[in-house]
């Protein structure tokens, strides 16, 4: 995985920062990930896990630390569109990078969960709006893009775990949809949720198909398994996290009716799935960094190991408690005491990550930081 993938890229005059310390800032945005919003889904989903455990004061304090992340990112990804246009073109024509973009459809119905455990449905709402906004545009721009546009290679080379935040985003979307129904009475947003659901079920089969072929028709690098391997687990979490808002809507919603028996065993499958990926996941974590010694540093794709272990803990948590089924309800509440370090690690990893960019002169000749690093969704090169 190469420290600095723009660097092989060309770019035009306009789309390259200027030198000095004011460039060196500027880099920061001409570099931000196409999945910077990987830290507002992780910290907002950790905030709930807390939140669902009982633990009111810190899930608070992650959810406003989300909410300001979610604030500046969108300020710093709308700076980089439009002044550095040719970089954030060529992050949506990467096949290795383009569906990062779903971070901010599940950054934003995250943090809608919190509203909707806190009884704040109306806002929830409004976020889960613009997040339907831009997963309408990225669900068809994105393949449509990757699918009709010449590659010079096979897009299944690129093929990652990154792939994945589609699934993500749209089972974000049935949860949403499925908390809108329930506070407006809504038939209508009932079937929505039920759709978006069966739909995100049905894109995990299939890119969990593409990336197992992937995994198994070429040679691994230790830099190809990157942490956003991780979100096999979380995509199965968060569709877990989805379908236990569709069982607390009632059968007077025919969808709901209809589909009930199949999205709870459906569930609970997923669960066990999700489960069984754990220790693979771990086992992919130490051959790549004990037995061939790659370099462990800070990078955005940390928040892929982050969120899914937040997403197990409070997926578990609602189905297990909604299902009456304590086991899986006690594994959740364990789970939590897993995601809080690691959200703890990955943040102290950062920090320290910045603090040395830092300190760097600014006559150094790599300017974009370890902690801005675009290396974020396990880019796999060909």
């Amino acid at each position: 995985m190469p420290a600095a993938p723009h660097s092989s890229t060309r770019h035009s005059p306009h789309d390259t920062p200027p030198p000095g310390v004011a460039g060196r800032f500027q880099a920061v945005i001409a570099d931000l990930p196409s999945s910077c919003f990987a830290f507002v889904m992780a910290t907002g989903i950790v905030s709930a896990a807390l939140l669902k455990s009982g633990r009111a004061v810190p899930a608070e304090i992650l959810f406003w630390v989300a909410i300001s992340a979610l604030v500046l990112l969108i300020v710093a990804t709308i700076w980089r569109a439009i002044a550095y246009p040719g970089r954030f073109a060529a992050d949506i024509i990467s096949p290795a990078k383009t569906f990062g973009f779903f971070s901010f459809v599940a950054g934003l119905n995250v943090l809608g969960l919190h509203y909707v455990m806190t009884g704040r449905p109306g806002i929830a709402l409004a976020l889960g709006g613009v997040a339907a906004t831009a997963w309408l545009v990225l669900t068809y721009l994105i393949p449509g893009v990757l699918l009709l546009r010449p590659q010079s290679t096979p897009i299944l080379n690129s093929a990652n775990g990154s792939w994945f935040l589609w699934v993500v985003a749209t089972q974000s979307m049935a949860s949403a949809a499925a908390a809108a129904a329930g506070a407006h009475d809504s038939g209508g947003l009932a079937t929505l949720a039920a759709a978006f659901w069966g739909i995100g079920v049905m894109l995990y089969l299939l890119i969990g198909t593409l990336i197992t072929l992937r995994l198994i028709t070429r040679a691994n690098r230790p830099a190809d398994l990157s942490p956003t391997y991780w979100i096999f687990m979380g995509a199965t979490a968060i569709s877990v996290l989805a379908g236990s808002a569709l069982l607390k809507l009632p059968d007077t919603f025919e969808a709901i009716a209809a589909m009930r028996s199949f999205v709870r065993g459906s569930s609970f499958i997923l669960w066990s799935l999700g489960l069984w990926w754990v220790p693979l996941l771990i086992l992919f974590g130490i051959w790549r960094h004990v037995v061939h010694h790659h370099n462990m540093r800070y990078e955005t794709a940390l928040w892929s190991i982050v969120f899914p272990l937040g997403m197990l803990a409070t997926s578990s948590m609602m189905f297990g408690q909604g299902q009456s089924i304590e086991i899986i309800d006690q594994i959740g509440h364990v789970t939590v005491w897993v995601a809080v370090p690691a959200w703890s690690i990955a943040v102290i990893l950062m920090v320290a990550a910045a603090i040395r960019w830092l300190r760097n002169p600014p006559q150094e000749p790599s300017p974009s930081p370890a902690w801005a690093d675009s290396t974020h969704v396990g880019e796999n090169q060909p």
